[in-house]
Parts: C-alpha cells; sequence; structure tokens
C-alpha cells in the first residue's frame, strides 16, 4: 500500500468508517493471521487473537501518528496480544497441571485406603501410543512450530517477524522496541535453538 492510499485509509478510520475498516481488515488479516498462528501455534487462538488485535485497531486508532507504517503497528499490537494470550495460556496449563496432580494424590490416596485400585490397561495403552503415533507421522511443518512453540516468546516473535514475515531490522526495531543489537542476538540464538531441535527429530 502506498503512503497516499494509506494516509487516506487512516484518515478514513479515525472517522470512524466501517467500510476503511473492512479495507483493513481485507488488506492485513491474513498476515496478522499468519503471525498470530505461528506465536501460538493454534487456528482457534490465532482467530481469536487476530478479532481482538482488530478491535484495538479500531478502538485505538486516534493514538495512530503515523510514525510508522500502518501494518508495522498492526503487527506491534498482534505481537503484543499473542506474547499475552502465550502466558495466559501458560497459566491456565499450570493450573490444569496442578488440579491434576492434585486429583492423582487423592485417587492414590483412596486407593491405598482401599487396599489398591485397578489399572486400566486400555487407558495406560493409548497414552503411551499418541506420543508415538504423532511423532512417526508429524510432517516438518509441525516439527518446526512444535519447535517455535519451545522458544519464549520474545525469541519467537523475532523469529516469526524476521524469518517468516521478512520484515527489515528497522521495522522490527519499530514493532519490539527493542535496540537492533538486541534483535539480532536474540534471533542467532533462536535459530541456533530452532536447528537444533528440527534436526533431533528428523535424523
Amino acid at each position: 500500500m502506498d503512503d497516499r492510499r494509506e494516509e487516506e485509509l487512516v484518515r478514513r478510520l479515525q472517522q470512524r468508517d466501517e467500510r476503511a475498516f473492512v479495507e483493513c481488515l481485507r488488506t492485513y488479516q491474513d498476515k496478522i493471521f499468519g503471525l498470530l498462528y505461528r506465536m501460538l501455534g493454534s487456528r482457534e487462538e490465532a482467530q481469536d487473537v487476530a478479532q481482538e488485535v482488530f478491535v484495538t485497531l479500531f478502538k485505538s486508532i486516534d493514538s495512530f501518528r503515523g510514525d510508522s507504517k500502518l501494518g508495522t503497528w498492526l503487527y506491534r499490537i498482534a505481537v503484543n496480544h499473542s506474547k499475552n494470550r502465550i502466558k495466559y495460556l501458560r497459566r491456565r496449563a499450570h493450573k490444569a497441571k496442578t488440579d491434576l496432580d492434585e486429583a492423582a494424590e487423592r485417587a492414590m490416596y483412596r486407593d491405598a485406603q482401599d487396599g489398591g485400585g485397578k489399572t486400566s490397561h486400555s487407558t495406560l495403552g493409548q497414552a503411551d501410543a499418541r506420543p508415538d503415533e504423532a511423532l512417526a507421522g508429524a510432517q516438518l511443518e509441525s516439527i518446526v512450530q512444535r519447535a517455535i512453540g519451545l522458544l519464549d516468546e520474545d525469541q519467537r516473535s523475532l523469529l516469526i517477524l524476521r524469518d517468516v514475515e521478512s520484515l527489515s531490522y528497522e521495522e522490527i526495531v519499530e514493532i519490539t522496541g527493542l535496540p537492533e543489537g538486541t534483535v539480532k542476538s536474540r534471533l542467532h540464538r533462536a535459530r541456533l535453538f530452532l536447528k537444533a531441535e528440527i534436526a533431533k527429530h528428523t535424523k
């Protein structure tokens, strides 16, 4: 999108022109969804957060001053939203694990009181089989996505912005607020980690 068209689009967005919002959605939704999907590793989560990103755009467009490209500003919103969702999902997973551990402890205590409980062999068989089946059927894309998911959210966002979205270092600095040297060093570590993780599962 050229500068003049973008300025006009921003002006219309700030006037709460719904057609401008639809145009913005059509222009950027695929890129924003792609970024979020890589960050979150889930289509459902990416769709939910994408909606939040564009709602934030519509509510906060008056704060846009044109210091960066509109797309760059949207990427910044998307990265921030995805980091917040990752933290939320991590807390939820931790709580679920804690609840599961507590339930298991209570079940073990009941079994001990009853003189020993019975174990379902079918359940154990399913639990044991799933990781092997998933790994055996994994394609390179799923291996890469899993490896990306192991990165912390800062390294993950840098890797996606640079190596997937092909943004310049200048754009990434604008999006993240990090010095360029920090961006490059964290990106280097992220690439090394990703390479090692992929090598583990493709030998």
